[in-house]
């Protein structure tokens, strides 16, 4: 299988981007429990213009990261992995499994609680950080296991989105609501009447942010919506579509998505941060992210290729496709970015036991999937060069 080269820059940037959100992600939680601890976390809330600094970087900058995210949507539908039902259906329900069993196992621990509402948390995959230690295992990786774990990502981003717009809206302004989707549908004629000036589509997506925010719907919906109204094309160099995702993934993978990763891990861990782990919202987020995310996938894979909807390719064995599942638990920026709108009226302890629970959670589930896959990967090297 060969790989195209946008599917090769797009893994490329995302590999970049996981590593340095290792790093800023340490810096920041080093920052925040040391001598400047006082400093460094109340400048992230600082106000500005009656939001503090990280509510519009979690409410603004992120819109920019959801419009790449359907950028890439839109390509893999069209042109990439998922055009093809019978290539996408493997992918799909892995990613459904993924995200079934792993809200299904915190409700199971939270049904009734007060923490129920965050059974969205161990759903998200974070796909930079589980591409970045897939390709630290090196040209070893069949192709069919980065595309495999991508486009299952790509799908569980979709997800996640999809559980935002629908669970985590508490009340809603129909006024505001319906010009967003008015400005989206004069935007939706423009695309029919051919016009491939890319002004047209950020000034209208910014009008559609502003009335998407007052209408009590996550504003970085908006980025999504906005990718399916703006022209594809044949998808070329030339069209709009490609400039825009291309110009995008180096100031989302560089930028914004480590300054997200910096302004929600500014935690301050105090002494007894252990006792926060024994809660059944945390023990929910950890078992889902951990256990729930391979089982999922595995499990919703294999029932695919059982009953003949899809065929496992023939790079790849059970064990790689459990090694994938366990990256797919690494649940990070979709993760936190869920906690913050499940548990923004339950206080600000329920959401820093949240992101450690998270924080701990992706980190087992990288080190148990890398190790996993590595050994796998090795022994697979090995056959193939015996035989």
């Amino acid at each position: 299988m060969k790989l195209t080269k946008t599917f090769k820059a797009f893994f490329e940037s995302e590999k970049s981007g996981g590593i340095l959100l290792l790093f800023v992600t340490l810096g920041s939680l080093f920052l925040a429990n040391s001598a400047i601890q006082t400093d460094y976390i109340a400048f992230w809330d600082t106000q500005i213009g009656h939001h503090s600094i990280t509510h519009w970087i979690n409410d603004g900058l992120m819109t920019i990261f959801f419009l790449l995210i359907g950028l890439e949507l839109e390509r893999e539908i069209y042109q990439g992995e998922l055009s093809d039902l019978k290539n996408a259906a493997l992918p799909i329900f892995g990613a459904l499994g993924g995200m079934i069993v792993p809200a299904g196992i915190f409700l199971a621990l939270n049904f009734g609680t007060i923490t129920q509402n965050g059974a969205g948390i161990p759903m998200a995959t974070d796909i930079a950080f589980a591409i970045g230690i897939l390709s630290l295992l090196g040209n070893r990786v069949p192709t069919s296991l980065k595309v495999f774990l991508t486009a299952l990502a790509v799908i569980d981003d979709l997800g996640a989105i999809m559980v935002i717009a629908i669970f985590y809206t508490e009340s809603i302004s129909f006024l505001n609501l319906a010009i967003a989707f008015g400005i989206m549908g004069g935007l939706f004629i423009l695309n029919r009447r051919n016009v491939h000036s890319l002004w047209p589509y950020l000034l209208g997506g910014a009008g559609m942010w502003y009335f998407m925010l007052n209408s009590g719907v996550h504003a970085t919906i908006t980025g999504v919506l906005l990718a399916f109204v703006i022209p594809f094309g044949d998808g070329g160099k030339k069209t709009i579509s490609y400039k825009l995702q291309h110009f995008l993934h180096n100031p989302v993978a560089f930028f914004i998505l480590p300054l997200f990763a910096i302004a929600n891990t500014c935690i301050a861990i105090n002494p007894n941060w252990h006792e926060g782990l024994t809660q059944s919202n945390t023990i929910g987020i950890i078992a889902g992210l951990v256990i729930g995310k391979p089982l999922g996938i595995w499990l919703f894979s294999f029932l695919a290729v059982s009953l003949g909807i899809c065929t496992l390719p023939r790079d790849l064995k059970w064990s790689t496709i459990l090694g994938a599942g366990m990256l797919g638990g690494i649940g990070f920026t979709m993760s936190i970015f869920i906690t913050l709108l499940a548990f923004k009226n339950d206080g600000e302890e329920v959401i820093t036991y949240s992101k450690i629970a998270i924080l701990l959670a992706s980190f087992m589930a990288g080190t148990i999937g890398f190790v996993w896959l590595k050994f796998n990967l090795k022994t697979r090297k090995t056959k193939t060069t015996t035989s």
